[in-house]
């Protein structure tokens, strides 16, 4: 198709059964994470296409403002900032719409804040969070070969397990200007 480049990776989706426990990596003094209720579309988009222009985050780039407000307006959505030294350096997102599992749809950290020791304290805050109130019976997350190299080894090495890895092809919009690496570009 036209305008469009077709990438492929492996999506490997994971499950946490129950909290973690014993020891968890704490933040930084200089960090903390704010809980945005009512996150605006344009914080929103700054997050979403700062953290995901290197990992090839393209599926909310595509949505109207009106389709990304609906999406943020959810009642079972929750974003949280990962803030340090007086910036965002990060965020995750839980979604509860499939209550009792609780997705962590999107995870990471802004490009300067990488290799800081931030990214897996802000994982542990949000396994945290979404096992915090008794409402969550399992977590699930999923990750691809175009995300971090280190974001599936710190999923399981903070207690999640493999269920399946699965080969994808998106369609991915030259127009959003993203830096697709050229292992993931097919034909």
């Amino acid at each position: 198709m036209k305008g469009v480049l077709n990438v492929g990776v492996d999506v490997t989706f994971l499950r946490m059964d129950r909290p973690v426990m014993g020891m968890v990596p704490s933040l930084p003094v200089t960090a903390s994470v704010v809980a945005v209720p009512r996150c605006t579309l344009g914080f929103y988009r700054y997050l979403y296409n700062t953290v995901g222009q290197d990992y090839c985050w393209w599926l909310r780039r595509t949505l109207s403002d009106r389709e990304l407000a609906e999406v943020l307006g959810a009642p079972t959505l929750e974003i949280h900032v990962l803030m340090s030294k007086g910036e965002p350096a990060g965020f995750y997102e839980l979604d509860r719409g499939q209550a009792p599992v609780v997705n962590l749809s999107y995870f990471g950290l802004m490009p300067w804040a990488t290799g800081r020791g931030l990214g897996y304290a802000l994982l542990h805050h949000a396994i945290f969070t979404a096992w915090q109130g008794g409402q969550c019976a399992a977590l699930t997350v999923n990750t691809c070969t175009a995300d971090h190299p280190r974001a599936l080894p710190n999923y399981v090495k903070a207690g999640f397990r493999k269920l399946r890895t699965v080969s994808e092809e998106w369609p991915v919009p030259e127009s959003l200007g993203l830096r697709i690496p050229k292992h993931l570009v097919l034909g």
